[in-house]
């Protein structure tokens, strides 16, 4: 039976196999994705749902196209305190809930990933292509705190040192480069991404459904506890500067 939560959320397409392996391939239009505020609403209720359902045994998440995110489309004002109370709610419960999907993930970065590239490397195995590159380009270009999480996972995978570095910067690192830095697990062409993401994902399905389950959650519970130590401050400095400019522009 169709879960029917894989018709409720127009970015993702949904896929799940007998051996319950669950693709999730974000997107727009079925092509790249332009970045909005329905895919922030939409990736929020669907980790959620995809937590929920004891169906999913083994998650692949990716991108569409020959890119994981690059293109900015945000069409949502975000000029006062309540305009931004909803992608503050949703931007704290979007990486809880992905991180509280209690089944491992496999990440494929399928392209460049300049915006929200955490989503990908978050994952507990990721695997990228030849040609994928990894930036955080949206908050400091566009003089916003890199306050909704990156400043957590970035740190925690780069270290303190070069975490801050590529915020601040808006450094871009090369697929060997992040596979250098430990940020990625292994490289490939594009055509044998998803082949070799469904390969890992059959063997960690074959283990006992509990193994997985119970795997996922020790293994990620370091990361929860420094996301809900941090990510709410770091949301609302975001917003406080973001409003802080929206003024300073009216004046």
């Amino acid at each position: 039976m169709r879960p029917a939560y894989f018709d409720r959320y127009p970015t993702i397409h949904f896929e799940r196999d007998a051996q319950g392996i669950l693709l999730m391939r974000l997107h727009s239009n079925d092509g790249p994705v332009v970045y909005s505020s329905q895919h922030h609403s939409d990736w929020c209720g669907a980790f959620h749902d995809v937590g929920c359902d004891r169906g999913n045994k083994v998650v692949i998440l990716t991108g569409t196209g020959d890119e994981f995110i690059t293109q900015f489309g945000w069409d949502k004002q975000l000029s006062t305190a309540e305009d931004w109370d909803e992608t503050y709610w949703e931007g704290k419960n979007m990486l809880r809930n992905l991180l509280n999907i209690e089944v491992p993930i496999i990440g494929v970065v399928n392209g460049p990933a300049t915006i929200h590239a955490e989503l990908a490397v978050l994952s507990d195995i990721t695997l990228a292509a030849t040609h994928a590159t990894f930036q955080d380009m949206p908050h400091t270009t566009f003089g916003v705190v890199p306050g909704d999480g990156v400043h957590i996972v970035w740190q925690d995978l780069l270290g303190s040192n070069r975490g801050r570095y590529f915020l601040l910067t808006g450094q871009t690192l090369s697929a060997e480069e992040a596979f250098n830095l430990g940020v990625i697990n292994e490289i490939l062409p594009p055509d044998q991404l998803l082949p070799r993401a469904y390969a890992v994902a059959h063997k960690l399905a074959a283990l006992p459904v509990l193994t997985l389950r119970y795997s996922r959650v020790a293994l990620t519970q370091r990361l929860r506890r420094l996301l809900e130590e941090n990510l709410g401050y770091g949301l609302a400095l975001e917003g406080l500067a973001a409003l802080g400019l929206v003024q300073s522009q009216k004046k």
